[in-house]
Parts: structure tokens; C-alpha cells; sequence
């Protein structure tokens, strides 16, 4: 895995991946909570699949089919990983209070993106803002602003 990703960074982005000690990118570790919300329901809705890829493409600047292939790496991690704390951790590290607030932002318009928020998908961004810190406040802005960019009542 860690040589796909190394691939996919120097074939797209023209950069090494992460260094020997941290095997995760930025951009995977966003990825793979955009595509937890997106298989956290159960059911994999292509309409949600779309809303992540558009994510991705917008927050790193990413053509469609490098955003794509970031995906494609995104769900692989994903379906290894054992915890979000790999990826919450490197986010901590490297997002502002703001970028932090806009993925959030982010994985709300996931969960929003079939007009049907889950109560699994609602405890997965709970989840994930508490692990980066962001207010309350903050978690409930973001999830309202998705929720009427959606055009849902929930």
C-alpha cells in the first residue's frame, strides 16, 4: 500500500509521499474519512461517492482523475485501517481550527448527499470532529450549512 501511495504522489503531484515514519499524506487521511462517511450507512450510494470525489477535487486543487486515484487509495486504507486516530492525528498536526471546520464541513455533505442522514453517519462526524478538536458550535454550523446546500430538513 505504502508504494501506491508513493506512486500516486510522484506519477499526479509531482512530490514524494509522507517519509518512512508516517506512511499517511494529508490528502489520504481526508480521503479516507470522506469515503468512511460514504460506507458508513451500508450502503454505498454512488450520489455520495460523487459528493466525496467533488470534496477531494476542491480541497487539494485535484483534476478528476487524480482525485479519482486518491480515492481509490483512500478506500483501500480504508478497508485496512483499525482506527481514525492515523489519520485525526496528522490532520492535528496540520490543519488550522478553519480547514479542520471545512472537512467537517465536507463529511457533513457526504452524509447529506443522499437525503438521508443515518444515525451512523451522524455518530462518524460526531466522532471525527471530537478527535480534531472542533467546537460544538462549530461541528453544528457545519452540519447545517451541508444540510441546506442539500436541500434536506434532518
Amino acid at each position: 500500500m505504502l508504494t501506491a501511495i508513493r506512486d500516486f504522489f510522484d506519477k499526479h503531484l509531482g512530490t514524494a509521499a509522507a517519509g518512512a515514519d508516517d506512511p499517511h499524506t494529508i490528502e489520504i487521511a481526508c480521503a479516507v474519512l470522506l469515503v468512511e462517511v460514504v460506507r458508513m450507512d451500508g450502503e454505498i450510494q454512488e450520489v455520495e461517492k460523487a459528493v466525496a470525489l467533488r470534496a477531494v477535487r476542491e480541497k487539494f486543487g485535484l483534476s478528476l482523475e487524480d482525485a479519482a486515484a486518491l480515492i481509490q487509495l483512500a478506500e483501500e486504507e480504508a478497508q485496512q485501517s483499525t482506527d481514525f486516530f492515523q489519520f485525526t492525528s496528522l490532520i492535528n498536526k496540520q490543519f488550522t481550527p478553519v480547514q479542520k471546520e471545512r472537512l467537517i464541513e465536507h463529511m457533513w455533505g457526504v452524509a447529506y448527499a443522499d437525503a438521508e442522514l443515518s444515525v451512523y453517519e451522524e455518530h462518524l462526524v460526531r466522532k471525527i470532529a471530537d478527535l480534531l478538536y472542533v467546537s460544538h458550535s462549530a461541528f453544528i454550523a457545519a452540519k447545517l450549512k451541508a444540510r441546506d446546500d442539500a436541500g434536506t430538513k434532518r
